[in-house]
């Protein structure tokens, strides 16, 4: 008896397409999840600031909500704790939300697929390291000869500067793996991939980079001198994501960039807490 090919496969029909051939994200949906990324974190700031206000205001003693809500939030370790919260909050949904999504897309190495999937060879793992390392070197020596004089603050790293040491941690955890990781998938995963699509991949990879920086000028107190260091990070990010076939080096390079940028938080004389 014979069996067709049809009868036996495990798989759908859509992941038996090849791989250039597999529908890119959409332009609504790329944005719809990004966007849920960055609300979720402030959807878990905002409850954080409500159940603040709704103790003040059960205090008969204490100062006004107002003001309780602004002391509170006004600590080092609050801060750090909203922080840690905000991101893992809003990273295991997005996660989830983009694999039930594109599940296609996953495993697949180049654009567009997501490239949850090993490297070439071996060697873009330590390039990543050394891309990781070396970014946030010259973006800084850039963002400095851009400020002219101009104090240059980063919202993370003040936090953290400040924060007692046993949530120190747990919030480089977070800066260091949580974010990368979902970043990656958002930025040279689904936007890279749904812009390539669409775009010459020098476009492509110009747009995902400039949105990356842009996302990240609230924590940088839209300081416009500091966007050319993150446009630089986002490039060489892209570059390792496009070269090597996996998401995963670049997971790494953002993770080493954002350790060597908390690294003084625990090489600090006077450590507090």
């Amino acid at each position: 008896m014979e069996i067709s090919c049809t009868e036996v496969s495990p798989l759908p029909p859509e992941l038996l397409l090849p791989e250039a051939s597999r529908p890119a994200p959409g332009l609504r949906a790329t944005a719809g999840i990004i966007a849920t990324y960055f609300v979720l974190q402030l959807a878990v700031g905002i409850a954080f600031a409500l159940a603040i206000g709704v103790m003040a205001a059960f205090s008969p003693t204490g100062p006004g909500i107002d003001a309780a809500i602004r002391t509170t939030l006004g600590q080092p370790a609050m801060q750090a704790l909203v922080a840690i919260l905000s991101l893992g909050v809003a990273a295991p949904p997005t996660l989830w939300l983009a694999r039930r999504t594109w599940p296609q897309l996953w495993s697949l190495a180049q654009p567009p697929g997501f490239g949850f999937t090993p490297p070439r060879q071996l060697l873009f793992f330590a390039l990543a390291v050394v891309a990781g390392l070396a970014a946030p070197i010259l973006g800084s020596l850039l963002t400095q000869w851009l400020a002219q004089g101009h104090t240059v603050t980063q919202d993370i790293q003040q936090i953290g500067s400040n924060t007692p040491l046993g949530l120190r941690i747990p919030l480089v955890l977070v800066v260091v793996c949580v974010g990368p990781l979902v970043e990656e998938l958002l930025f040279r995963g689904v936007l890279l991939s749904a812009l390539m699509k669409r775009l010459h991949v020098g476009w492509a990879v110009t747009g995902s980079s400039l949105l990356f920086a842009l996302v990240h000028l609230p924590g940088l107190e839209y300081q416009w001198y500091a966007l050319p260091n993150l446009i630089l990070l986002a490039l060489l990010l892209a570059a390792l994501r496009l070269r090597s076939g996996s998401i995963w080096p670049a997971v790494l390079a953002h993770g080493a960039n954002n350790l060597l940028a908390v690294a003084a938080w625990f090489v600090a004389i006077n450590p507090p807490g």
